[in-house]
C-alpha cells in the first residue's frame, strides 16, 4: 500500500465518520422531534391513546437523549468498517439506477434487518449479556420517542453492525447495492423505531385484527416489551415473535384497549335524544 493510498483511506474514513455522525444525528432529531411535537399538538387524542398510566419524568428524557448522542458517535465509528471494506473491494455499490431493483433492494434490506434485530435482541436478553448490553435501554420502562437510540455502547455496536454485515453478505453474493436503497432503509428504520417508543398508540383501531396489516408492528407491541420484558422482540413485523412463541399473550387485547375510536362527547340535546332512543 502506497503512502498516497493510505492518505486517501484515512481521508475517506474521516469524511465517512463526519457524514454518518451528522446524518444519524439529523435522522434522530427529525424523527423523534416530529413525533414529539405531533403528540404535543394532539394532546387530547394522545392522552386517550396512552399505553401506560405512568409518565416519563425529566430524568428519563435526559438519559435517553444523552445516551442517544453516544449511540450516534458509536454508529459513526462502527460503520467505518464499510469504508475499509469498500476500499478493498469487499463491499460494492453501483451508480446505476432502476426503480425495480431499488424497490427489491430496499424491501430485502428491511426484512433482513427485522430478522437480524429479532435474534440480536433476544441474544442481548440472555442473562450473561443483558446487564452489560441491554439493561440501559430498559431503564426506559415507559419509553418516549427520544428512547429510540438510548443504547449502551455495546448495544450500539451490535445495532450498527447490521449495515456493514449486510452489505458484505450482499456483495459476497454478487449484488451491488444502490446508495438510495440504503438511504431509504435508514430513514424507515429510525421512524419505525421512534414510533415503537412513542408511548401512545399511533395505529388505527382494528389494525391487529386486519389480515393485511396485522403482521406490521404497532406502538403497543414494542411498548409491551419495555413494560413486560421477555416478549415482543421484533422491530418491524410480528413474524418472528409469532413463529418463536415470544409474542405477548395479551398483545391484541392491550392494543384494542388503547386504540378504540375516540368518541366525542355529545351536546346535551343530542345526549337526551340518544338516551330516549336507547330507552325506547
Amino acid at each position: 500500500m502506497t503512502d498516497s493510498t493510505l492518505i486517501r483511506i484515512i481521508d475517506s474514513i474521516g469524511q465517512h465518520f463526519i457524514n454518518v455522525f451528522t446524518f444519524d444525528l439529523g435522522r434522530y432529531l427529525i424523527a423523534a422531534g416530529l413525533i414529539s411535537v405531533s403528540l404535543w399538538a394532539a394532546k387530547g387524542w394522545a392522552n386517550n391513546r396512552r399505553i401506560q398510566q405512568r409518565r416519563a419524568v425529566t430524568g428519563d428524557y435526559v438519559r435517553e437523549f444523552s445516551s442517544s448522542l453516544r449511540t450516534v458517535f458509536v454508529f459513526g465509528v462502527t460503520t467505518i468498517s464499510t469504508v475499509v471494506m469498500k476500499e478493498f473491494g469487499l463491499v460494492r455499490f453501483t451508480e446505476t439506477f432502476s426503480w425495480g431493483i431499488f424497490a427489491v433492494q430496499t424491501v430485502v434490506m428491511i426484512i433482513a434487518h427485522d430478522a437480524y434485530f429479532y435474534w440480536m435482541h433476544r441474544g442481548l436478553h440472555h442473562k450473561r449479556l443483558f446487564r452489560a448490553t441491554h439493561l440501559h435501554h430498559h431503564k426506559s420502562r415507559t419509553p418516549t420517542p427520544w428512547a429510540a437510540y438510548s443504547f449502551s455502547t455495546w448495544e450500539a455496536v451490535a445495532e450498527a453492525a447490521f449495515v456493514p454485515l449486510f452489505l458484505l453478505a450482499a456483495s459476497t453474493l454478487g449484488a451491488e447495492y444502490m446508495g438510495l436503497s440504503v438511504f431509504i432503509f435508514l430513514w424507515h428504520m429510525i421512524f419505525r423505531n421512534v414510533i415503537g417508543h412513542a408511548g401512545v398508540e399511533l395505529y388505527p383501531a382494528g389494525w391487529v385484527d386486519n389480515k393485511w396489516v396485522g403482521w406490521w408492528n404497532t406502538t403497543t407491541h414494542h411498548d409491551l416489551h419495555h413494560s413486560a420484558g421477555n416478549y415482543n422482540y421484533g422491530l418491524y413485523f410480528t413474524w418472528w415473535d409469532r413463529m418463536m412463541g415470544t409474542e405477548h399473550p395479551q398483545y391484541k387485547e392491550r392494543f384494542r384497549a388503547v386504540a378504540k375510536p375516540i368518541r366525542m362527547a355529545a351536546r346535551p340535546a343530542e345526549a337526551a335524544i340518544e338516551a330516549a332512543v336507547k330507552g325506547g
